[in-house]
């Protein structure tokens, strides 16, 4: 059998006419030079176009999370996969629409984030053997029971990274309309560019925090098994390969600047009683947990409980803490900018530079955190082009340009 290429191509990669036409060119010229592509495709479109994801879930609003829920939200990528199928065939390309079910996706019934528990790709296979393209409905799979389930928001990506890793695929390409992995947004940040290579984990770490090129659960799924991938740009058809090649650079510890926004600060103040206080914390986060409050930027230390979560969620946190006797702080209206870079690990002086960089600029550091290769800041929202740009241009990271 001839190398397969998984190429994925998001909804606005397929939104009119002109764009299909593009991505099924990219299709073809995977077959010309004897390999076998395999597509996955995304709902066409976003919202208000009539098959976008956020489209038909409109139709059911306000329905709660379930089976009716996620068969009627899937149909967005059967249809896209059906019309994108269609294209290849006037095209001369042998192709058929497979949906997740039929193209092995077993899930469990976590309704609206599903996780992957099986892959059986022989269906697919077999279309493969046959020099059939399949177009594979991204984001949906099937429960045990034959239920229609979806992988939540971005799960597309999350198609397309485990159908390469299922088939053993020479790569899989990731199409969408910025070329490649950026370091730092392009439509805030001056001198924001494409980053030829990162490595898996720097990939991780964006896609967790802000970057919308890649959704972060198939970044670590990729992560988790090895498996090389490449976001390009569907015009452009250049990007950035992800893959554990990426050379380490000290002299350039930073890859990539990303945000957060809307996002609050929380500060829980306790007494001295060590004991008790440690009990008070497995409780404030035991509470958080069962209401399903996800948290972030966490530190527990003498001087008390800190965290962010989703402005979203501000009334549902205070809710479950009022009865604790605890000192609440709130601070809305806050941004979380995470710098990204292998380079950081074991590097002296990074965070030094990022001090600098961001007060310099006149903006102040509410909170912070880090992990290996990630420093997170907490700022005021107002300020987060500001902090970014200062960063961006304090490592120097715009082409051409020299570090601080």
């Amino acid at each position: 059998m001839s190398a397969i290429v998984v190429q994925k191509f998001g909804g606005s990669s397929l939104a009119t006419a002109e764009l299909r036409e593009i991505a099924a060119s990219r299709v073809l010229a995977v077959r010309q030079v004897g390999k076998s592509p395999v597509v996955v495709c995304s709902a066409i479109g976003r919202a208000p176009d009539p098959y976008a994801t956020d489209s038909l879930a409109k139709l059911v609003e306000p329905a709660r999370g379930g089976p009716n829920r996620d068969a009627l939200i899937a149909c967005g990528e059967t249809i896209a996969c059906a019309v994108f199928a269609e294209l290849l065939l006037s095209l001369g390309a042998p192709a058929q629409a497979v949906t997740g079910g039929q193209a092995g996706f077993i899930s469990d019934e976590e309704w609206g984030d599903a996780k992957i528990i099986a892959m059986d790709p022989s269906n697919v296979l077999r279309l493969i053997e046959q020099g059939v393209v399949p177009v594979v409905t991204g984001f949906q799979a099937v429960s045990r029971n034959g239920a229609v389930t979806t992988l939540g928001r971005g799960g597309s990506d999350l198609t397309a990274i485990a159908l390469g890793d299922a088939l053993a695929a020479e790569s899989v390409e990731i199409y969408t309309d910025v070329s490649g992995v950026m370091t730092a947004d392009p439509k805030r940040i001056a001198g924001a560019h494409t980053v030829d290579r990162v490595n898996y984990a720097e990939m991780v770490e964006l896609a967790g925090n802000g970057a919308k090129v890649m959704h972060h659960k198939a970044a670590r799924h990729a992560h988790i098994t090895s498996t090389p991938y490449l976001v390009k740009g569907l015009r452009s058809n250049v990007g950035t390969t992800i893959d554990d090649g990426a050379p380490i650079d000290r002299e350039q510890p930073v890859t990539g600047i990303t945000s957060l926004r809307d996002v609050t600060f929380f500060r829980i103040i306790q007494g001295e009683d060590v004991e008790h206080r440690a009990e008070l914390d497995l409780i404030i986060f035991e509470r958080l947990a069962e209401r399903g409050i996800s948290v972030d930027m966490i530190n527990v230390n003498s001087a008390g409980v800190f965290f962010v979560c989703d402005s979203e969620n501000i009334d549902a946190v205070r809710a479950e803490l009022a009865n604790l006797n605890l000192a609440l702080r709130v601070r809305a209206n806050c941004a979380k900018l995470s710098i990204v870079g292998a380079g950081m690990r074991g590097t002296p002086g990074v965070m030094y530079r990022i001090v600098r960089a961001i007060t310099q600029a006149g903006v102040e550091i509410i909170h912070s955190t880090d992990s290996n290769i990630t420093v997170s800041v907490l700022i005021p929202e107002e300020d987060t082009v500001r902090a970014e740009q200062a960063l961006h241009d304090f490592f120097g990271l715009g082409r051409g340009a020299t570090v601080a």
